[in-house]
């Protein structure tokens, strides 16, 4: 029986972006829904300014790489939206994948 994934996102938003990027996550989250992701939580550092994390969970391989290169396109709808926020760009976002070994 396959298991779904445990997908991080980590990223740092300009100092001066926090307020509107969190108001444009709505949307992200929502569009991570419609991509199939569940499971999904949103965090602020504690002690790191501006960084946040992304937690989430998708039923294949398949739906993380997909959802990783729509997290970097710049074009798309609603995730290139955060291309202003992040501080670096979309290039910053960083991804990974994990399958539970218990």
């Amino acid at each position: 029986m396959n298991r779904p994934l445990q997908i991080f996102m980590e990223y740092k938003i300009k100092d001066d972006s926090v307020e509107t990027y969190e108001g444009a996550m709505k949307k992200v989250l929502k569009a991570l829904e419609e991509n199939e992701a569940s499971d999904i939580h949103w965090y602020k550092a504690a002690d790191q300014g501006s960084l946040y994390v992304e937690m989430f969970k998708v039923p294949t391989m398949s739906h993380y790489n997909e959802i990783k290169e729509k997290r970097r396109d710049e074009q798309h709808p609603v995730f290139g939206h955060l291309e202003k926020y992040v501080d670096g760009g979309l290039k910053k976002v960083h991804c990974w994948a994990f399958i539970e070994k218990n």
